[in-house]
């Protein structure tokens, strides 16, 4: 069972804050929910909006009792206050991830942010010198590494189950910005098709990394260098909506990632293949109970989360019997729970539970804004190979 209310003491929730997520705001209310379901979290702070009147009303109709004009105010008043928050969870549109950040890591809080981490290489760089320097947490919500069966796959690849990794294939389709719907005003199409709030990447800054993060969370290994092709479909549209990426990993294993926004009949078909030299794994975000472990020659096992098979990572991820569905928000959650044992470790003067620290963190961050810095730099020059380190914009 998730949680680790076994090894528990603190006697309250931990008190979270929330920058961003008002009116409108799809991943606010799963924030919001994400925080509570495992009743690790009472919301009590939040700076809602970049309007200061709508910050204010929405925090009294969400019933949040510390409402602040903006997360300036918020982030200074409640470094001096004896009931501050234990964390903020920093859910804008990306451009304002830097910023927020840095405030109340300045403030001594620690940080739950969405991603990508920051939309320049320079502020992602900054932000971990400063995690580091500081020694605070720093959580980045890559949703999709909370699933079980996902943490099985690692459990598994990096048990050798696979043997050595040569191949990865992940891909990421969507279809909701096959129009330009940005152009009816839609929020979320407006803020995540404009480069300068969204950063120099669309479709690959938006979900391009989650699969990306996936490909690399699973097998453990590093991407050197990417191969990539990234288009712009819609007319009119200021950001890319279809990438193709090829890419080399340590230890020889090759991959390919199909991220894109344009692809109708795919609702959110987040897929990844891992094969090796003894043994292949299938995943499926849209049936992310199961996983699919084949050995050559061998017929196909299915391995159900909460079932037998499942190892520890996995069972420290699941909260109820196999055969009863967990999805989206269970899964969010989880990453939510990771740094919840994390920070009430650190108030207890005890270690963690070790798969806690398997939510990913600022390098992980820095890396993905690395992958989006390669991928079009690699694209710009005609699908050059690129080192990750040595890219560009």
């Amino acid at each position: 069972m998730a949680v680790g209310s076994e090894v528990s003491k603190l006697d309250r929730r931990l008190r979270l804050g929330m920058v961003g997520g008002g009116p409108g705001a799809f991943i606010g209310a799963v924030h919001r929910v994400a925080a509570r379901l495992d009743d690790r979290y009472e919301l009590v702070a939040a700076a809602l909006s970049s309007d200061s009147e709508k910050s204010i009303s929405a925090a009294r109709e969400l019933h949040i009792p510390r409402a602040y004009k903006d997360f300036s105010e918020m982030a200074a008043a409640e470094a001096e206050r004896p009931d501050r928050i234990d964390a903020v969870a920093i859910v804008t549109p990306n451009h304002m991830h830097y910023p927020v950040a840095k405030a109340f890591l300045a403030a001594g809080i620690h940080v739950i942010c969405d991603k990508p981490l920051t939309t320049t290489i320079e502020h992602a760089l900054e932000l971990s010198e400063i995690v580091e320097r500081t020694g605070l947490i720093f959580g980045l919500t890559h949703t999709y590494v909370g699933y079980p069966m996902v943490r099985q796959a690692r459990e598994m690849v990096l048990g050798g189950e696979l043997g050595p990794i040569r191949m990865i294939q992940v891909e990421y389709a969507q279809d909701w910005l096959t129009t330009n719907v940005e152009a009816s005003g839609m929020k979320q199409a407006d803020w995540r098709t404009d480069p300068a709030r969204s950063g120099p990447g669309g479709c690959l800054g938006d979900i391009g990394t989650h699969a990306f993060h996936l490909a690399c969370f699973t097998t453990g290994l590093t991407c050197l260098s990417v191969a990539s092709d990234v288009s712009t479909f819609v007319p009119g549209r200021r950001v890319d909506d279809n990438v193709q990426v090829m890419m080399r990993f340590s230890g020889g294993a090759k991959a390919n990632l199909w991220a894109s926004q344009i692809a109708p009949g795919n609702e959110n078909n987040l897929r990844l293949r891992i094969y090796g030299e003894k043994a292949g794994l299938s995943w499926a975000q849209e049936d992310p109970n199961h996983l699919t472990f084949t050995t050559l020659g061998q017929q196909p096992r299915l391995i159900s989360r909460g079932g037998s098979g499942t190892g520890g990572a996995a069972n420290w991820a699941t909260r109820i019997p196999s055969g009863h569905p967990e999805g989206y928000f269970e899964a969010f959650a989880q990453i939510y729970t990771d740094i919840a044992e994390q920070i009430t470790a650190r108030i207890e003067g005890r270690a963690p539970n070790p798969y806690s620290l398997l939510v990913p963190g600022v390098d992980d961050g820095v890396y993905g804004v690395r992958f989006i810095n390669a991928v079009l730099d690699s694209s710009r020059r005609g699908s050059a190979w690129t080192p990750l380190h040595a890219a560009k914009l």
